[in-house]
């Protein structure tokens, strides 16, 4: 890759996945989500309906669905959203949804318990194949993210690429790395290389 790159910044709140079977529960046989707001990544969009997570200790109302529907049902929330709901969910890539804590979920026509699929979203960049290519960037790899505005800016390891026909250059951030960084809407994030990992110490 070049030395540095900039792509739009987007702050993902909490949110949900769900499976045509588990939409037909919460909202009703036959229900088809309807869009409230087209997202940047083709074909996706915030739905009208919400739904409420309900965990061990407490719940999150009004919590929006992202369609289209999708195979598997998947929570995404942060890590303050965790010590409201009393679940302690890995920091997974979307579809990574094995051994991850299950949730409740409410519905205007039912209710659902999920028994896995909660999820903190690893931060990550979508690119096309085309931008991966015109970027010197490819599937899996690991970046640094410089953003934020002056006061707060921060930079996040970790950052992983991933590289589809269905994707538009964005790197998305949960609510609280968002927070953090002071982030705000029309926000830019400079791409740098990892630095390579430091040899061990020797005695």
């Amino acid at each position: 890759m070049s030395a540095e790159l900039s792509v739009p910044v987007a702050v993902s709140a909490r949110h949900v996945h769900l499976s045509e079977r588990s939409i037909a529960t919460l909202f009703g046989a036959g229900h088809a989500l309807q869009v409230h707001a087209w997202l940047h990544q083709p074909g996706q969009f915030a739905a009208e309906e919400t739904v409420t997570l309900v965990g061990p200790r407490g719940s999150l109302a009004h919590v929006r669905i992202v369609g289209p529907a999708r195979e598997e049902d998947q929570v995404e929330i942060s890590r303050t959203d965790e010590m409201t709901l009393g679940l302690d969910a890995p920091v997974r890539l979307s579809g990574q949804l094995q051994h991850t804590p299950g949730i409740e979920l409410v519905g205007p026509a039912g209710r659902l318990m999920l028994d896995h699929g909660v999820v903190l979203a690893q931060r990550h960049v979508h690119v096309s194949p085309q931008e991966a290519a015109r970027l010197g960037l490819h599937d899996r790899q690991i970046l640094q993210a410089a953003v934020g505005s002056a006061e707060r800016a921060l930079i996040f390891n970790d950052v992983i690429v991933r590289v589809s026909p269905h994707y538009r250059a964005e790197l998305h951030l949960d609510t609280d790395e968002g927070n953090a960084a002071g982030v705000r809407p029309g926000d830019q994030a400079r791409l740098l290389p990892s630095p390579p990992p430091q040899a061990a110490a020797t005695a």
